[in-house]
């Protein structure tokens, strides 16, 4: 774990190394100090010598003026370098979830991936920022003013030996107990993100049911779920402050008593009594700082596994060593095929699927909710690999192609329509971003997306708001439908992407295809037999196996599914003529 994330310093290794390298600096500073400050009460005060006092209390000031100018470049270092850090976990975290394939993205849910990239990386930072100045600071401090401490006086230097066993051992425990509550913590925080996405993405649905004060009850208790274990947590931690005020006073007390006893005999001076307790606060804030670092490195810990855990998944699908990048047709074939999401699994979501497309053709396919008709089509551009058999395109196994090369020449136009904010223009482009002006129109003529467009004011450059929550259903799947077409692909693919559009609108789609784009190979999934009669083949699905191939008359005559649901849908459209 620690290797990775120390892989992401990168280009801020020479910041991360000034800053403890000024921290030396200041902390050796800080240790002469009291050395100059008995000085002063021995040489100075005592035989009431005006100029020792003058020239050491200058030599102070210069001392005290380096240890502030080391302090601050550290400080500065240490922000540059922890800021750095943060920022290429983020990076590095992003750019591998971009590799994700869809069965990688289902392990991870999207409000644990935002917790990962925001607050887990955010407690990695501050203990990062902590380590390369608290750790170098610390544990210099704390040795450097043992040393010292010993030099003055080895029998009263003893007591703090005792202070730091106790302190260890409060420590170990507090650790111990933590850790477990702080892991806790953050996959409650990604329950809370969860809420607040949920609720976000879908407050028009919250609006229209009423259900405001659900939504307020169920926020309510994940973040209640939060807060109870920081506060099981705090109730652990609140045991770290009584625990270095009892160190710290037991021993100012008891050097104290001793110091006074061995001034009287002479074992020691005023001054030296002076510095010792100086070195006294040294030792016991170094001990306080360490204390402090291992509660922020006891939580950022489960927060660096969560960071580490998404930087080392590795993709389900990649690459093959030497991959082919030329996709010749559009044709297609399921060779036996057999499909689960999970790897393990035995229960297939798709099983003994053979199937022949010819390039160019025009394919339908039809069938009942969670018959597997989206998880049929996901497999050709490799958004998930089969579990047994094969699936070729021009002939050859996808799984032999460069995956960029392969979903360059495969567009496929999902259930779920996405745009993003933008322009309209912006947002097209993402199927082609050096489309020029007259690709867009001919693009969005062909999705029958044109006419709508040159009604709103700014035409192609109307801004899209996030989600596309300022166009209606119809016109998103249209915008979705002419992104897809700029890729200019061998096979396009439409899944149940015309469901919010009008019949007329849904055959002049078809017709635009039919006409301008006939050597692509065109699968439309459709829960309206309209939409695919006119099909060159119509694949009936029922529960994950082919139930039937054919045109329309024959799957009218050979298939009861597909009879069924065709009668179904005459008889409510009849209904709707007769009203």
């Amino acid at each position: 774990m620690l290797k990775t994330l120390l892989n992401e310093v990168k280009e801020y290794k020479k910041d991360s190394l000034k800053a403890p390298l000024y921290m030396v600096g200041e902390v050796a500073m800080e240790i002469i100090i009291p050395l100059l400050m008995a000085a002063i009460i021995d040489k100075g005060v005592e035989n009431e010598n005006i100029k020792m006092v003058l020239f050491i209390g200058i030599s102070m000031f210069v001392i005290a003026s380096l240890s502030l100018t080391f302090g601050v470049l550290s400080g500065k270092y240490a922000a540059s370098a922890s800021a750095g850090f943060a920022k290429n976990l983020r990076k590095a975290m992003f750019d591998n979830i971009q590799d994700f394939s869809f069965s990688n993205i289902d392990k991870f849910s999207t409000a644990g991936l935002i917790t990962r990239l925001t607050t887990d990386v955010t407690n990695v930072q501050n203990s990062y920022q902590m380590l390369i100045r608290t750790c170098v600071r610390a544990p210099l401090m704390l040795i450097g003013a043992m040393a010292m401490a010993f030099s003055i006086s080895p029998k009263l230097s003893f007591v703090f030996l005792g202070a730091i066993v106790f302190l260890s051992l409060v420590l170990y425990l507090i650790m111990k107990t933590v850790h477990p509550i702080f892991t806790d913590v953050f996959k409650k925080y990604d329950d809370l993100n969860s809420s607040v996405q949920e609720n976000v993405n879908a407050i028009r649905v919250v609006k229209a049911y009423v259900r405001e004060d659900y939504e307020i009850e169920k926020f309510h208790n994940a973040s209640s779920n939060v807060y109870k274990l920081f506060v099981k947590a705090e109730k652990v931690l609140i045991l770290n402050m009584p625990s270095m005020q009892f160190a710290m006073y037991t021993c100012i007390l008891l050097i104290s008593w001793l110091g006074a006893k061995m001034i009287v005999s002479n074992e020691l001076t005023t001054g030296e009594l002076m510095s010792f307790f100086t070195y006294i606060i040294n030792i016991l804030m170094s001990l306080m700082m360490i204390s402090m670092m291992f509660v922020m490195i006891t939580m950022s810990k489960a927060s660096a596994e969560r960071i580490v855990e998404v930087i080392k998944e590795e993709s389900d699908i990649s690459n093959p060593k030497n991959p082919i990048k030329e996709i010749k047709d559009g044709s297609i074939e399921f060779d036996n095929v057999n499909f689960a999401y999970k790897k393990e699994s035995k229960n297939y979501v798709l099983s003994n699927v053979n199937l022949k497309i010819n390039s160019g053709e025009t394919i339908g396919i039809l069938g009942g909710t969670g018959s597997a008709k989206s998880s049929l089509v996901q497999l050709i551009p490799r958004l998930y690999d089969v579990s047994t058999g094969s699936v070729k395109v021009s002939g050859i196994d996808v799984r032999e192609y460069d995956l960029e090369s392969l979903r360059d020449e495969v567009a496929m136009v999902l259930q779920k329509n996405v745009l993003f904010s933008g322009t309209i223009k912006e947002n097209l482009r993402w199927g082609n971003e050096n489309a020029t002006d007259e690709e867009l129109i001919r693009a969005c003529k062909l999705a029958q997306a044109d006419e709508f467009i040159n009604k709103f004011p700014d035409g192609y450059d109307t801004y899209i708001e996030q989600g596309g929550s300022n166009v209606s259903g119809g016109q998103k799947q249209r915008l979705c439908i002419a992104r897809a077409l700029l890729k200019k692909p061998k096979i396009l693919i439409l899944d149940d992407s015309t469901s919010a559009v009008d019949t007329k609108t849904d055959s002049l789609i078809r017709k635009a295809f039919r006409d301008e784009i006939p050597d692509t190979t065109k699968i439309i999934i459709s829960q309206r037999v309209s939409s695919i009669q006119d099909a060159d083949k119509i694949i009936v699905l029922d529960e994950g196996i082919i139930n039937a191939i054919g045109t329309h008359e024959e799957l009218l005559i050979n298939s009861d599914i597909y009879r069924d649901v065709y009668q179904s849908q005459m008889k409510g459209a009849d209904k709707d003529e007769s009203k």
